[in-house]
Protein backbone atom coordinates (compact mmCIF):
# COMPACT_ATOMS: atom_id res chain seq x y z
CA UNK A 1 0.00 0.00 0.00
CA UNK A 2 1.65 3.15 -0.80
CA UNK A 3 1.63 5.48 2.07
CA UNK A 4 -1.19 8.21 2.24
CA UNK A 5 1.59 10.07 3.78
CA UNK A 6 2.57 8.39 0.88
CA UNK A 7 1.66 8.27 -1.26
CA UNK A 8 1.79 8.99 -3.80
CA UNK A 9 3.26 11.79 -7.36
CA UNK A 10 5.08 13.14 -13.18
CA UNK A 11 5.90 16.13 -15.79
CA UNK A 12 5.01 16.89 -19.15
CA UNK A 13 7.75 18.31 -21.46
CA UNK A 14 7.70 20.45 -24.48
CA UNK A 15 9.85 22.99 -26.43
CA UNK A 16 10.05 26.48 -26.61
CA UNK A 17 11.79 28.41 -28.99
CA UNK A 18 12.77 32.52 -28.82
CA UNK A 19 11.82 34.85 -31.59
CA UNK A 20 14.65 36.33 -32.33
CA UNK A 21 14.75 40.16 -32.69
CA UNK A 22 16.05 42.05 -35.62
CA UNK A 23 17.40 46.09 -34.46
CA UNK A 24 19.05 48.70 -36.58
CA UNK A 25 20.67 51.93 -36.53
CA UNK A 26 20.10 54.73 -37.95
CA UNK A 27 23.46 54.83 -39.54
CA UNK A 28 24.77 51.03 -39.75
CA UNK A 29 21.29 48.66 -39.98
CA UNK A 30 23.35 45.93 -38.18
CA UNK A 31 20.94 43.00 -37.13
CA UNK A 32 21.79 42.09 -33.59
CA UNK A 33 22.56 37.99 -33.11
CA UNK A 34 19.51 35.82 -32.82
CA UNK A 35 18.77 34.73 -29.11
CA UNK A 36 19.30 31.04 -28.56
CA UNK A 37 16.66 28.19 -28.83
CA UNK A 38 15.87 27.51 -24.97
CA UNK A 39 17.19 24.05 -23.94
CA UNK A 40 14.09 21.36 -24.54
CA UNK A 41 12.84 19.92 -21.44
CA UNK A 42 13.30 15.95 -21.03
CA UNK A 43 11.58 13.95 -22.82
CA UNK A 44 11.21 11.16 -20.18
CA UNK A 45 12.53 11.33 -16.43
CA UNK A 46 13.67 8.25 -13.47
CA UNK A 47 13.74 9.41 -10.16
CA UNK A 48 14.75 7.37 -6.69
CA UNK A 49 13.60 8.21 -2.90
CA UNK A 50 14.00 6.76 0.13
CA UNK A 51 12.21 7.50 3.63
CA UNK A 52 11.50 6.56 7.16
CA UNK A 53 8.40 7.04 9.24
CA UNK A 54 7.58 6.60 12.84
CA UNK A 55 4.55 4.83 11.74
CA UNK A 56 3.44 3.28 8.23
CA UNK A 57 0.07 4.65 8.20
CA UNK A 58 -2.05 3.35 5.01
CA UNK A 59 -5.97 4.69 4.80
CA UNK A 60 -5.26 5.76 8.18
CA UNK A 61 -3.61 2.13 9.38
CA UNK A 62 -0.97 1.00 10.88
CA UNK A 63 0.94 -1.34 8.31
CA UNK A 64 3.73 -1.91 10.82
CA UNK A 65 2.51 -2.48 14.17
CA UNK A 66 2.40 1.10 15.20
CA UNK A 67 6.42 1.39 14.61
CA UNK A 68 9.09 2.90 12.54
CA UNK A 69 9.47 1.73 8.95
CA UNK A 70 11.81 2.40 6.25
CA UNK A 71 11.12 2.69 2.73
CA UNK A 72 12.35 2.74 -1.27
CA UNK A 73 11.35 3.20 -4.71
CA UNK A 74 11.91 4.86 -8.46
CA UNK A 75 9.58 6.49 -11.09
CA UNK A 76 9.82 6.88 -14.42
CA UNK A 77 7.64 9.58 -16.42
CA UNK A 78 7.54 10.09 -20.16
CA UNK A 79 6.54 13.10 -21.70
CA UNK A 80 3.34 11.55 -23.19
CA UNK A 81 2.06 11.29 -19.53
CA UNK A 82 2.77 7.58 -19.15
CA UNK A 83 4.41 6.82 -15.71
CA UNK A 84 5.40 3.77 -13.77
CA UNK A 85 7.11 2.79 -10.96
CA UNK A 86 7.63 0.59 -7.45
CA UNK A 87 8.03 1.01 -3.84
CA UNK A 88 9.25 -1.13 -1.18
CA UNK A 89 8.47 -0.87 2.25
CA UNK A 90 8.79 -2.78 5.63
CA UNK A 91 5.57 -4.01 7.30
CA UNK A 92 4.10 -5.83 10.67
CA UNK A 93 0.90 -6.60 9.60
CA UNK A 94 1.08 -9.90 7.65
CA UNK A 95 3.05 -11.62 10.67
CA UNK A 96 0.45 -9.83 13.25
CA UNK A 97 -2.50 -11.80 10.87
CA UNK A 98 -0.75 -15.43 10.81
CA UNK A 99 1.14 -14.88 7.91
CA UNK A 100 5.34 -14.48 7.73
CA UNK A 101 5.94 -11.74 5.75
CA UNK A 102 7.76 -8.82 6.65
CA UNK A 103 7.81 -6.49 3.01
CA UNK A 104 5.08 -4.85 0.74
CA UNK A 105 6.11 -4.21 -2.52
CA UNK A 106 4.08 -2.57 -4.70
CA UNK A 107 4.68 -2.02 -8.65
CA UNK A 108 2.13 1.02 -10.37
CA UNK A 109 1.54 2.37 -13.46
CA UNK A 110 -0.73 4.70 -15.23
CA UNK A 111 -1.28 7.53 -17.76
CA UNK A 112 -1.91 11.40 -16.27
CA UNK A 113 -2.93 14.32 -18.34
CA UNK A 114 -5.17 17.79 -18.39
CA UNK A 115 -8.19 18.80 -19.49
CA UNK A 116 -8.82 22.28 -19.58
CA UNK A 117 -8.09 23.16 -15.82
CA UNK A 118 -8.53 19.61 -14.69
CA UNK A 119 -5.69 17.40 -14.34
CA UNK A 120 -6.49 13.16 -14.33
CA UNK A 121 -5.13 10.55 -13.58
CA UNK A 122 -5.67 6.61 -14.30
CA UNK A 123 -4.19 3.55 -13.94
CA UNK A 124 -3.61 0.52 -11.96
CA UNK A 125 -1.45 -0.45 -8.79
CA UNK A 126 -0.61 -4.07 -7.39
CA UNK A 127 0.20 -4.43 -3.76
CA UNK A 128 2.46 -7.55 -3.51
CA UNK A 129 3.43 -9.17 -0.10
CA UNK A 130 6.18 -11.89 -0.63
CA UNK A 131 5.89 -15.17 1.12
CA UNK A 132 2.36 -13.84 3.25
CA UNK A 133 1.46 -17.19 3.96
CA UNK A 134 -2.02 -16.25 4.64
CA UNK A 135 -5.58 -18.04 4.39
CA UNK A 136 -6.51 -15.89 2.03
CA UNK A 137 -3.82 -14.30 0.17
CA UNK A 138 -3.06 -10.41 0.69
CA UNK A 139 -1.81 -9.80 -2.99
CA UNK A 140 -3.85 -6.73 -4.04
CA UNK A 141 -4.43 -5.15 -7.35
CA UNK A 142 -6.52 -2.11 -7.72
CA UNK A 143 -7.61 0.34 -10.33
CA UNK A 144 -7.50 4.08 -9.43
CA UNK A 145 -8.73 7.48 -11.37
CA UNK A 146 -8.33 10.85 -9.76
CA UNK A 147 -9.46 13.86 -10.74
CA UNK A 148 -7.45 17.65 -9.67
CA UNK A 149 -8.91 20.94 -9.78
CA UNK A 150 -6.58 24.05 -8.57
CA UNK A 151 -5.85 22.23 -4.91
CA UNK A 152 -8.51 19.84 -4.53
CA UNK A 153 -8.45 16.53 -5.79
CA UNK A 154 -10.94 13.44 -5.30
CA UNK A 155 -9.91 9.83 -6.10
CA UNK A 156 -11.37 6.25 -6.08
CA UNK A 157 -9.97 3.22 -6.20
CA UNK A 158 -11.55 -0.46 -7.12
CA UNK A 159 -10.20 -3.93 -6.36
CA UNK A 160 -10.35 -6.06 -9.04
CA UNK A 161 -9.27 -8.67 -6.36
CA UNK A 162 -9.61 -9.65 -3.12
CA UNK A 163 -8.81 -6.91 -0.75
CA UNK A 164 -5.61 -7.24 1.63
CA UNK A 165 -6.76 -10.64 3.39
CA UNK A 166 -10.25 -10.01 3.70
CA UNK A 167 -12.29 -12.65 1.87
CA UNK A 168 -15.14 -12.72 -0.82
CA UNK A 169 -13.84 -8.73 -0.90
CA UNK A 170 -13.19 -9.05 -4.65
CA UNK A 171 -15.05 -4.96 -5.92
CA UNK A 172 -13.93 -3.23 -2.92
CA UNK A 173 -13.61 0.53 -2.94
CA UNK A 174 -12.02 3.26 -1.45
CA UNK A 175 -13.49 7.14 -2.14
CA UNK A 176 -10.08 9.71 -1.25
CA UNK A 177 -10.82 12.97 -1.06
CA UNK A 178 -7.61 15.96 -0.65
CA UNK A 179 -6.36 19.26 -0.77
CA UNK A 180 -3.30 20.62 -0.97
CA UNK A 181 -2.34 24.39 0.24
CA UNK A 182 0.96 25.90 -0.64
CA UNK A 183 2.18 28.00 2.33
CA UNK A 184 5.34 29.67 0.74
CA UNK A 185 8.79 29.10 1.57
CA UNK A 186 8.44 25.26 1.06
CA UNK A 187 5.96 24.74 3.69
CA UNK A 188 2.40 22.28 2.69
CA UNK A 189 -0.60 21.57 4.51
CA UNK A 190 -2.44 19.12 3.17
CA UNK A 191 -6.17 17.94 5.03
CA UNK A 192 -7.65 14.54 4.04
CA UNK A 193 -10.55 12.18 4.61
CA UNK A 194 -11.24 9.09 2.63
CA UNK A 195 -13.93 5.93 3.18
CA UNK A 196 -13.02 1.95 2.96
CA UNK A 197 -15.26 -0.26 1.92
CA UNK A 198 -14.68 -3.49 1.98
CA UNK A 199 -17.59 -5.98 -0.13
CA UNK A 200 -19.72 -8.59 1.92
CA UNK A 201 -17.97 -7.01 5.22
CA UNK A 202 -19.66 -4.26 6.24
CA UNK A 203 -18.09 -4.68 10.14
CA UNK A 204 -14.71 -3.69 8.50
CA UNK A 205 -15.17 -0.39 6.35
CA UNK A 206 -14.06 2.37 7.68
CA UNK A 207 -13.50 6.46 7.41
CA UNK A 208 -9.96 7.84 7.71
CA UNK A 209 -9.21 11.29 8.54
CA UNK A 210 -5.30 13.30 8.43
CA UNK A 211 -3.83 16.89 8.15
CA UNK A 212 -0.18 16.58 6.69
CA UNK A 213 2.41 20.01 7.35
CA UNK A 214 4.95 19.07 4.56
CA UNK A 215 8.27 21.05 4.38
CA UNK A 216 10.37 20.77 1.15
CA UNK A 217 14.29 21.87 2.20
CA UNK A 218 15.23 21.80 -1.49
CA UNK A 219 18.15 19.34 -2.98
CA UNK A 220 15.58 16.32 -2.65
CA UNK A 221 15.08 16.54 1.24
CA UNK A 222 11.23 16.80 2.84
CA UNK A 223 9.80 16.30 6.07
CA UNK A 224 6.28 15.88 7.40
CA UNK A 225 4.53 15.49 10.36
CA UNK A 226 0.53 14.36 10.23
CA UNK A 227 -2.20 13.80 12.68
CA UNK A 228 -3.95 10.46 11.16
CA UNK A 229 -6.75 8.60 12.74
CA UNK A 230 -9.99 6.41 11.66
CA UNK A 231 -13.35 4.90 13.35
CA UNK A 232 -12.40 1.53 12.36
CA UNK A 233 -13.58 -1.35 14.81
CA UNK A 234 -11.23 -1.43 17.52
CA UNK A 235 -11.45 -5.13 17.37
CA UNK A 236 -10.75 -6.31 13.63
CA UNK A 237 -8.16 -3.70 13.75
CA UNK A 238 -5.48 -4.30 16.73
CA UNK A 239 -2.29 -5.57 16.99
CA UNK A 240 -1.58 -8.88 19.21
CA UNK A 241 -1.13 -6.99 22.17
CA UNK A 242 -4.42 -5.88 21.44
CA UNK A 243 -3.40 -1.90 20.56
CA UNK A 244 -5.43 -0.69 17.95
CA UNK A 245 -3.53 0.42 14.87
CA UNK A 246 -6.26 3.18 13.35
CA UNK A 247 -6.51 4.88 16.73
CA UNK A 248 -5.52 8.62 16.18
CA UNK A 249 -1.64 9.85 16.64
CA UNK A 250 1.22 11.79 15.35
CA UNK A 251 3.71 10.58 12.43
CA UNK A 252 6.52 11.99 11.51
CA UNK A 253 8.67 11.24 8.65
CA UNK A 254 12.04 12.23 6.40
CA UNK A 255 12.19 11.70 2.99
CA UNK A 256 15.20 12.00 -0.06
CA UNK A 257 15.01 11.97 -3.50
CA UNK A 258 17.05 11.98 -6.21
Amino acid sequence: MTTTYITPHKLCAGMVLLAASIGASAQTAAPQAEAPAAAAEPVSSLSFNVGLVSDYRYRGISQSRLKPAISGGADYSHASGLYVGTWLSSIQWIKDAGGDGSVEWDVYGGYKGTAGPIGYDVGVLRYQYPSNALAVSANTTELYGAVTWEMLTVKYSHSVTNLFGFSDSKNSGYLDLSANFDLGNGWSLTPHVGHQWIKNNNDAAYTDYAITLGKDFGNGFSASAAIVGTDASKALYATPSGRFTGRTGVVVGVKYSF
